[in-house]
Formats: structure tokens, C-alpha cells, sequence
């Protein structure tokens, strides 16, 4: 071979090696995401799980465990299915049953149940399930018909199931009033999101998004891992309008943070011009009809879910009193008014468009108007204000939020 052939042939293998280290860099830096996405039905709606940055096989083998997870939660939890540990426990109690054992799972729930209920005042409490049958929310399908005589809703008001009178020792529960019904509506979606995004940490997924009807747990950032280095952006999830299709807001969710909402336009029935909807007052046993919808964002699903719960029920005048009783710091309300509240942590975390159409409460103001940076203070603050609304979800560089909005009941502010 010549020296010209020789160095052809250098310079051709030169060209294959740099071909393959090209394609090596590629492969770790430049080319495409794996994304993997899966639905399940559980809780009586559609949650949906999004792993980004890992094999396919891998990410439906972790799609598939969290699946089977929230199908036994569900039916575990359920209050009123046959056969589910919940459904036989609330048996037991309504027999008189001094002791009865149930499996851990179940135990840690119920007492975390009874933390955040005594937390809260009693205006989150899960042993207000025959209220919750009573009114017909008990299934998974919404009621109809006519709303609960006062009569029968005074009956069990008279017997006054609390948490309170429950003993949770182990994996023995006690209750001292037959009248509890557990049930565990009131923050089971976000103890469950906690589960399944636990699972997904202990197999390894960094980059991942649950949503179950429009509360979202997060785990990394959007757009995975490549070459162990994290890239992309946040989570941007949107907090929806209750009054229209669309968002009031979107916020950038950190690693391990959830967005969750209670609103009265996910379950509901309308009877003779008046609606009712599924979140019940304890102290009243009836529904709550002044806030809309109650969003808190916080790295505990159970926590933030059962928080929203309690809010929703709250006085205007004790929601910095409960917020802090429950340790959760971003909470933004929605009334039947139209008006939007937050709480400084929550308004911080607002594009500062919307966080300008925010009113704020908090331990230093209470519930009285604060605008916020640059609002005019006779300006209306409900959705839509200044234009915000059209933006909200959009963020400041127009992208739109990573998690789907479900369309929610079109509704008209009171006295709008």
C-alpha cells in the first residue's frame, strides 16, 4: 500500500472514531427525552403519570407499579365498596366492635387522618361519613334527587362522630362513638399521590408528574435528566377558573411539590335553581356554599389536600388561623364572589401580572383587601381582572402549563 493509501485509511478511521464519539455525545446530551405517560381510573377520576429521562422499559415497568398501587389504595380506602379494608372497618365500628385490627397502610392513614383533623378544629374530619352518604357523595357517581330532610341531617349532627373518637394504637383501632363513618375523601387523592410518588423515588425515577383530576404532585423537573445533569425547567401547573374554562394562574412547582385543589365544581347536583356540592361542614352537616375552590401548594399531598378541605369550610376571618394550624404557607381561595385570595407565599409564587389581582390574608392583615404590587385598589380582583386571566397560564414567556386543565362546571360568581 502506498503512503497516500496509508493515509487515507488513517484519516477514514479518524473519521469513523469521531463518527461514534459524535453519536456517544448525542445519545447522553443532544437527543430526545424518553417520555413515557399512563392513565388510571381510581378515586372516581382520571390520574394520569408522566416519567420522563429513563428507558421505556424501565418507565412503564414504574408506571405499571404505581398503577397497581392506586387500584389497592383505592379499593382499600374506599368507605362504601364491600369487601375494602375502610368498608369493613366502618362496619366493625357501627356493629359496637370494641377492637378492630386493620393493615398498616390503612393505620397510618386514619392516624394522619386524626392529626391533621385535630389541626385543624374539626373543620377537616373524615368521620363524617354518614353526613357524606347521607347527602349522596358517597358513590362515585354524583347524586340526584332532592337535598337530605333537616330533620335526618339534625339526627346525626345529635351524635356527633369526631375523629376525636378514635384510638389508634398500632394496628388496633378503637372507637368509642358507633356513629363514626370514616371516610376518607376529604384528603385521600393527595395521601395517595404521596404513596405513589414515594414508589416512584424508591425505583429510581427523578423526572416525573402525577395528576389526579387536577391535583399534582411533581418529582425533579420537566424535561429529565441527561448525562446525570438536570436540564430544562420547572413543572408548570395551571390553578383553574371555576367560573369559565381556563386558569386564574400557574405556578412553577419546585422538586417534590404538589398543587391541590378542593372546589365545589368537581361534585355536585343542582336542585330546584341551588347547587350543592360535596364538601361538607361538620359543624352544620351541610354543604359549603361561600368558597369555590381552596388551592394549597405544599410537598405533603396529605397535608395540602386535607388543608384545602378545611378551608373551604373555614371563615373568612380564621383562614391565617387554620393555614397556620396546619403548617401550610401557599394557599390561594377562590369565594362565590368572584374574589381571589392568597396568602404572601402563594401570591409570591404568582406571575406578577395575576399576583397584582390578588387580595392577601395573613396573620399580619387578616382577611381585610391587600392589593399587591401595582393593582389599583378600585379595580374588581375577581378572574379576569386587567387581563390577567388571558395570561395565566401561559407564564411570562407564553408557554402553557405542562399539566391539562379538567373542564370544570361553568358557574356564575354570586351577585355577578
Amino acid at each position: 500500500m502506498t503512503r497516500a493509501g496509508r493515509h487515507r485509511r488513517t484519516l477514514a478511521g479518524l473519521g469513523a472514531l469521531l463518527a461514534l464519539v459524535g453519536l456517544a455525545i448525542a445519545a447522553l446530551w443532544g437527543g430526545p427525552i424518553p417520555v413515557h405517560r399512563d392513565t388510571f381510573y381510581v378515586f372516581g377520576t382520571l390520574v394520569e403519570i408522566e416519567i420522563r429521562g429513563v428507558p421505556k422499559t424501565d418507565a412503564r415497568a414504574a408506571a405499571t407499579r404505581v398503577g397497581r398501587l392506586l387500584r389497592e389504595v383505592h379499593d382499600d380506602w374506599h368507605a362504601w365498596r364491600p369487601g375494602g379494608a375502610l368498608s369493613r372497618l366502618n362496619a366493625a365500628i357501627a356493629e359496637g366492635r370494641t377492637t378492630i385490627m386493620v393493615d398498616p397502610r390503612l393505620a397510618a392513614v386514619l392516624h394522619r387522618g386524626q392529626h391533621l383533623s385535630r389541626a385543624s378544629g374539626g373543620l377537616f374530619d373524615p368521620a363524617i361519613g354518614r353526613l357524606v352518604a347521607l347527602w349522596g357523595f358517597h358513590a362515585d357517581t354524583p347524586p340526584t334527587g332532592a337535598p337530605p330532610a333537616p330533620d335526618r341531617i339534625a339526627a346525626v349532627l345529635a351524635e356527633r362522630p369526631r375523629m376525636t373518637d378514635l384510638s389508634i394504637e398500632g394496628l388496633a383501632v378503637t372507637s368509642t362513638n358507633p356513629a363514626v363513618q370514616l371516610d376518607l375523601g376529604g384528603f385521600a387523592k393527595g395521601a395517595a399521590l404521596d404513596l405513589a410518588a414515594a414508589e416512584l423515588r424508591a425505583m429510581g425515577i427523578a423526572d416525573a408528574v402525577l395528576n389526579a383530576g387536577g391535583d399534582v404532585h411533581v418529582l425533579g423537573r420537566h424535561a429529565g435528566r441527561r448525562g446525570g445533569r438536570t436540564g430544562g425547567r420547572p413543572w408548570r401547573v395551571a390553578i383553574r377558573d371555576p367560573f369559565m374554562w381556563g386558569a386564574v394562574a400557574a405556578v412553577s412547582l419546585r422538586p417534590g411539590e404538589g398543587l391541590y385543589t378542593s372546589g365545589n365544581y368537581e361534585r355536585y347536583f343542582d336542585h330546584d335553581g341551588e347547587r350543592f356540592a360535596h364538601i361538607i361542614d361538620p359543624r352544620t352537616g351541610t354543604p359549603v356554599r361561600h368558597i369555590v375552590s381552596v388551592s394549597v401548594l405544599d410537598t405533603d399531598g396529605a397535608r395540602a389536600d386535607a388543608a384545602a378541605t378545611a378551608l373551604s369550610v373555614a371563615d373568612a376571618g380564621d383562614w391565617a388561623r387554620v393555614a397556620a394550624a396546619m403548617a401550610v404557607e401557599a394557599v390561594l381561595i377562590i369565594t362565590d364572589q368572584g374574589e381571589i385570595w392568597a396568602t404572601e407565599a402563594m401570591r409570591n409564587r404568582l406571575d406578577p401580572q395575576i399576583a397584582a389581582t390578588v387580595r392577601v390574608f395573613g396573620h399580619r392583615h387578616g382577611p381585610a383587601f391587600r392589593p399587591g404590587p401595582g393593582a389599583d385598589e378600585g379595580a374588581d380582583a375577581g378572574p379576569g381582572a386587567d387581563g390577567a386571566q388571558q395570561a395565566a397560564a401561559a407564564g411570562p414567556n407564553g408557554a402553557g402549563p405542562d399539566v391539562a386543565l379538567p373542564t370544570p362546571a361553568i358557574q356564575t360568581p354570586r351577585g355577578g
